[in-house]
């Protein structure tokens, strides 16, 4: 909205010293930059846990997770939205869809780590934008410009060849981005913000985890406490490491554009890959480098259409902009007030891929 003309002018940044929104942006370029990194490294924390199976590490994740977004609800005092989902059925059922959903991905994705298919996880990851295209073509009926028609063929080509260099249909990959975009979807219907959803979801996982981890500690197989208190530590920590990222996350999204976002996703999946290759030593023959170049083409595809609209739909709101003050000196006045509304409503940028609420990550 156009300030009135008794509103004070801000007072103009001092020389040399950086105005208050560059400082902001900065911020949350850089928690974005670091949320993102740490779901690349966190292949490095699974492993630390063993001799835990990937069960029970998945356990408690859920179980310490509630205790740590719990301690974070109560500093930031954000409980209300906890009321109100409670009273309403079919959100909280779309939330325990998700934590259903969220807890395949997270189980398949420690399962995975553990057993030395970091790589293959890490390409769920790449193909997740174009899973969801999909989805939405198929689900939600929508319509896609030819460049992203493009980026999903050559995702499906990539698929193809990636089954050659298998010997069979990358299983895994295909589950995590299925699930991660079945998650999306319906978090997007849920409608919650991060913290406030990895809550809602964690309550609903936290009674079967706990319970899970009191069956194991009976039969005399859960590695809590037996191998030692640094491990049981790790263990715990496995609430820090879900928080932490989701928490940075929040604190970029309120700072930078959306568009930024969505090329900053790729942070994460670049991360896994190098680790897979370089650190794990995952082989990687020809078939492989042929099938993930064809997915980086896509990404590419998809990366320039998205910043090209998002350039369109700037100029196409500087020129509503442009042409505003003539429509407001011809139009009567309740017609004036409509094009001022219709400028701020412009259309924004478009992302590459769905970041309004993220999933919490591996």
């Amino acid at each position: 909205m156009k300030p009135s003309s008794s509103s004070a002018a801000p007072a103009p940044a001092a020389p040399g010293e950086p105005a208050e929104g560059a400082l902001s942006s900065r911020a949350g370029l850089f928690n974005g930059i670091a949320a993102y990194s740490m779901w690349g490294l966190v292949p490095l924390f699974w492993p630390l846990l063993m001799p835990s199976g990937a069960g029970e590490i998945l356990a408690h994740r859920m179980v310490w997770s509630l205790v740590v977004v719990g301690m974070v609800l109560v500093v930031l005092r954000r409980w209300s939205w906890a009321g109100e989902l409670i009273r309403q059925p079919k959100r909280l059922a779309l939330v325990t869809v998700a934590a259903a959903v969220i807890t395949v991905n997270w189980g398949l994705y420690i399962w995975s780590v553990n057993n030395n298919h970091v790589v293959e996880a890490s390409l769920g990851y790449f193909i997740n934008p174009l899973v969801t295209i999909a989805m939405g073509v198929l689900l939600l009926k929508e319509r896609l410009r030819p460049v992203q028609w493009a980026a999903v063929g050559t995702g499906l080509a990539a698929v193809l060849v990636l089954a050659f260099g298998y010997g069979q249909p990358p299983w895994i990959s295909l589950a995590l981005a299925f699930s991660f975009a079945t998650y999306g979807l319906v978090k997007k219907k849920v409608n919650l913000g991060g913290v406030e959803s990895l809550a809602a979801e964690t309550a609903i996982q936290f009674l079967p985890a706990l319970g899970f981890l009191l069956w194991l500690g009976a039969r005399g197989e859960s590695t809590f406490g037996t191998e030692g208190g640094g491990h049981a530590v790790l263990l715990a920590l496995t609430g820090v490491v879900t928080a932490v990222p989701l928490v940075c996350f929040g604190a970029a999204a309120i700072r930078v554009p959306l568009s930024t976002l969505g090329l900053l996703q790729y942070l994460a999946p670049v991360f896994q890959f190098a680790l897979g290759v370089l650190y794990f030593k995952e082989a990687m023959p020809p078939e492989r480098w042929a099938g993930f170049g064809l997915v980086w083409l896509a990404l590419t595809l998809l990366t320039w259409d998205a910043l090209r609209t998002a350039r369109t739909n700037r100029a196409r709101a500087a020129e509503l902009a442009a042409q505003l003050p003539q429509a407001q000196a011809q139009a009567p006045a309740p017609l004036a007030a409509s094009a001022s509304a219709s400028v701020e409503e412009a259309p924004g940028p478009e992302i590459v891929a769905t970041t309004e609420d993220p999933a919490p990550r591996p």
